[in-house]
């Protein structure tokens, strides 16, 4: 029963490469003992060959990130700064494209609608993807209120719609929050964690990249949540 399992599992892939007669091949192969795993594996690394390749805009141009030319700190990084901030989100969107959903989730602020997700739902936000990935940009400067910083990170995600294999592309915005250093704070509560996810602001200084027409609302269950009226992604 569980090679049966197998090929049945494996029949959305043959459906793929039906175009140019790979799935003859595959189906012969399996018929005649063949690893149903390895073949599938085959066919699908033939399949991606042939798709449309991902091509996340370049910065500077719509739809990419800010072009910032500002030359790169030299140095270990300080965990307290803003690109301190910048590399938790350079973590998170590393752990979805690696589907460690759970462990990505951890990086939220838990008392947040998303962070506090059950893991069934947080890992459903990515069931339309295939594959999941992100640039991210240059963070801003951190701005305190109430006791607390946050720094905001421009993020260039795309990625593949699992539902037709057609590449995806979208500017986002990471806000990150931490407690600030006072008396009593925890060491938890002091490192950044993702407060929300939302739609690219584009700095009052900055050209017209990153417009609304080309972030729009992201389609094919990306993961938007609402809460509280705002929306916000991943």
């Amino acid at each position: 029963m569980r090679g049966n399992f197998q090929a049945l599992a494996f029949v959305p892939l043959l459906l793929i490469a039906a175009c140019d007669g790979r799935e003859e091949s595959a189906i012969d192969n399996i018929a005649n003992g063949a690893n149903a795993v390895q073949v599938e594996n085959n066919v699908r690394a033939e399949a991606m060959a042939v798709m449309e390749p991902l091509k996340p805009p370049a910065p500077g141009t719509p739809g990419g990130l800010p072009d910032d030319r500002t030359p790169l700190v030299e140095g270990a990084i300080q965990p307290d700064s803003a690109q301190g901030a910048a590399q938790i989100v350079q973590g998170y969107y590393g752990l979805l494209e690696e589907k460690r959903f759970v462990e990505a989730q951890d990086l939220w602020n838990q008392s947040s609608a998303i962070g506090s997700q059950d893991d069934a739902h947080f890992v459903a936000r990515f069931r339309g993807f295939s594959e999941i990935h992100a640039n991210v940009g240059a963070p801003s400067e951190a701005e305190g209120a109430a006791g607390s910083l946050y720094v905001t990170v421009p993020v260039q995600i795309y990625g593949r719609i699992a539902a037709n294999n057609r590449p995806w592309y979208a500017l986002r915005q990471v806000t990150l929050r931490r407690v600030n250093d006072v008396p009593g704070s925890s060491a938890e509560a002091r490192r950044w964690h993702i407060e929300s996810i939302g739609p690219y602001v584009v700095p009052v200084e900055t050209s017209t990249v990153g417009s609304n027409e080309t972030i729009g609302t992201l389609s094919a269950t990306d993961g938007m949540a609402t809460d509280g009226g705002k929306r916000s992604g991943r």
